[in-house]
């Protein structure tokens, strides 16, 4: 291993590269320790280029023998204090979402990077938005998880940072939700250490070995994740769910584009969300009220904010490259407003602006 020489990014600089490979430049400026991981496409990258800079910026690494064994050792690294992450994609995903169920019981400062690909199973390596539904509610639990959906290269870029702080102020398990074609396109961006830039970093701290003796030093430490009774495990999960509900409003992000008088609003995530407000956008041009909204925390979701836009439209147009993942959150988010949802489906296929247009006109 080369001598470390710096633990951070030194300057701001401008610079193009592939979204995986600003992921890990993310992590090093959120001053992340150690990444266990284990290879699948489209993610590898992530996992390659983080044992280049691993070295250079004293760093740790683990490749597991399997995704199951990631994910735990992501749980056991932020148990020992350690600013641990991994990153996944498709199968390995779900293999993922017994270790999350365990962070969300917890309350364990987890971070995962999620590259979507098409599915179900194997299917494609390439794209999709169809792992939507699986990093929000994946677990055997209530989904007491924060999501942040990415559009950009400079989004993967601040919302990784982001991540860390989320987690590690909420303690709730946080995940970046991106997909194969930002982790594969390159894209310029301005890298930065966010100290420079006044974001304050959330310390890590150990859940175990603590000094001093528990119960007269210190409180004891409370981790479980098994209950005997009915009773007890109700309680535990309402104390949950309360505590996500208290700081939700806090967490909630989205976008609007042209969104406050919109007869037609568009709604969409991720990278489909650029194609819809390049077309809210032209539409405007052509004297057409149309808007986007645009999610950024899937969870929480901005559902407050999304019902105020649809009760003032005539129409809400859902597109996405699943088959109706965000559809759900959406309908669930905005319940008993009467406005009309229409949809735009591609299922591990891209969107492009033209086809959004096209869409728009047909209603």
């Amino acid at each position: 291993m080369a001598e470390k020489t710096e633990d951070r990014i030194i300057e701001e600089k401008k610079v193009f590269m592939t979204g995986n490979e600003v992921v890990a430049w993310a992590a090093v400026a959120a001053r992340a320790d150690i990444m266990y991981g284990y290879p699948i496409t489209p993610q590898n990258e992530i996992m390659h280029y983080w044992t280049r800079l691993a070295p250079k910026y004293g760093k740790g690494f683990l490749q597991t023998e399997d995704e199951i064994s990631a994910g735990f050792a992501t749980v056991g690294g932020v148990l020992a204090g350690k600013k641990a992450f991994t990153a996944t994609s498709g199968p390995g995903n779900i293999l993922m979402q017994d270790s999350m169920s365990m962070a969300e019981m917890m309350r364990i400062p987890t971070v995962k990077i999620i590259t979507q690909r098409g599915g179900p199973s194997t299917a494609t390596v390439i794209y999709s938005q169809q792992e939507t539904t699986l990093t929000c509610y994946g677990g055997n639990g209530e989904g007491t998880r924060i999501v942040y959906s990415t559009a950009s290269h400079q989004e993967l870029f601040d919302y990784t940072i982001k991540a860390f702080n989320t987690a590690w102020k909420y303690r709730f398990p946080t995940f970046v939700l991106g997909d194969g074609y930002q982790s594969k396109m390159r894209e310029a961006l301005t890298i930065y250490d966010p100290v420079e830039k006044g974001i304050e970093l959330v310390p890590a701290e150990p859940f175990l070995g603590k000094e001093g003796v528990a119960g007269l030093d210190r409180p004891p430490a409370h981790l479980r994740n098994t209950y005997n009774m009915e009773e007890e495990l109700y309680e535990v999960v309402r104390e949950l769910v309360d505590s996500y509900n208290a700081v939700a409003d806090e967490i909630i992000e989205y976008k609007e584009v042209e969104a406050e008088d919109a007869e037609i609003l568009i709604v969409a995530h991720g990278i489909v969300s650029r194609a819809a407000e390049g077309a809210a956008v032209r539409l405007r041009k052509e004297g057409l009220k149309v808007g986007s909204f645009r999610p950024i925390t899937l969870r929480p979701f901005p559902a407050e904010q999304l019902s105020k836009r649809a009760q003032g439209a005539k129409k809400l147009l859902v597109v996405e490259s699943a088959e109706g993942q965000l559809k759900k959150l959406v309908t669930d988010a905005i319940y008993g407003c009467t406005t009309p949802i229409e949809t735009l489906f591609r299922p591990g296929e891209s969107i492009t602006v033209e086809e959004i247009i096209s869409a728009v006109k047909g209603l």
